[in-house]
């Protein structure tokens, strides 16, 4: 049996559905691990076992750190850490603190926008990250996901930000609502998602009409599940995309997000003429909490 690995603190990112878990050394992952114990199903004396439970047979000692970010810090959470105003820098110099066994646990509070309101948990430390590995970045960065957020980034501070529930309506409207009927396909059409974009960004106030019309079109010339599921991704991107062109338009932008969906996003920007760096979001993750570690370790 192989010896487990020396770890000198645990990286966390807890988020609603799932948590995930990193042994680290200094930036090294040693060891990692995963569960579907997100705050959604967790009571609040239930975080502290569930992470027990996935780290309890790995090298830490007494005292080990745990740097932690995501819902795990909302008001439902483990312990709540109130919400900095932006501007600001992604990552403050305090925490929220609790315990997990005989290690302190830190928990990296989330930004909040007072006007329009407005708020993030998670987000917060994958832009630290992008910053730490890219100093001196001024531009936007998107992070698509279940709810996406478009951030202005300048001089190591995030400005302002915009949070829009495209993903969450996307998964709504497949699983839920009538168009489940014309959308059951994981295939997918790039040409209809383009044309969908396009149509979006031209007309998006004709966006609830132009949904049914993926029913209507289904209903009366059979069009394909591939081509209803891209181009109901694609209206509800090019709606978001119509709305966020004040961030997007003429800017240096970056997307942090799961692949297939900032591989959406990158393409609907660059049919636009926007080109956008795409960038892996767990690595922004772990270099965010990585940062909030090394901030711990040496305040100065």
């Amino acid at each position: 049996m192989a010896p487990s690995p020396h770890i000198t603190w645990i990286a966390v990112d807890w988020g609603t559905s799932n948590l995930r878990v990193w042994g680290m050394q200094g930036g090294s992952v040693e060891v990692r691990a995963q569960s579907n114990d997100g705050m959604g199903t967790l009571s609040r004396d239930g975080f502290g076992p569930a992470l027990q439970n996935l780290i309890a047979d790995w090298n830490t000692p007494d005292g080990t750190p745990i740097i932690a970010c995501g819902m795990v810090g909302s008001r439902q959470g483990w312990v709540e850490a109130p919400y900095r105003t932006v501007p600001t820098p992604p990552l403050g110099d305090s925490f929220a603190e609790t315990t997990c066994g005989t290690n302190p646990v830190h928990i990296i509070a989330g930004l909040k926008q007072d006007s329009p309101a407005d708020v993030m948990r998670g987000e917060e430390t994958q832009i630290a990250g992008f910053l730490a590995l890219n100093p001196g970045w001024d531009g936007i960065l998107c992070l698509p996901g279940t709810h996406t957020k478009w951030a202005e980034v300048s001089a190591g501070e995030v400005i302002s930000f915009q949070t829009y529930m495209s993903g969450e309506m996307y998964a709504l409207l497949c699983d839920q609502s009538v168009l489940r009927h014309s959308v059951a396909t994981n295939d997918w059409d790039a040409a209809a998602f383009e044309t969908a974009v396009a149509d979006a960004l031209s007309r998006p106030e004709k966006l609830a009409a132009a949904l049914f019309g993926i029913r209507a079109s289904d209903l009366l010339a059979g069009i394909s599940p591939a081509t209803s599921r891209a181009r109901l991704s694609g209206l509800l991107i090019g709606a978001e995309l119509a709305a966020a062109r004040p961030y997007w338009l003429g800017r240096q932008i970056a997307l942090i997000g799961g692949v297939t969906q900032s591989q959406h996003y990158a393409a609907a920007l660059a049919a636009q003429g926007v080109p956008a760096t795409v960038a892996d979001a767990e690595r922004m993750t772990l270099a965010g909490l990585t940062a909030a570690y090394r901030s711990l370790k040496d305040p100065s």
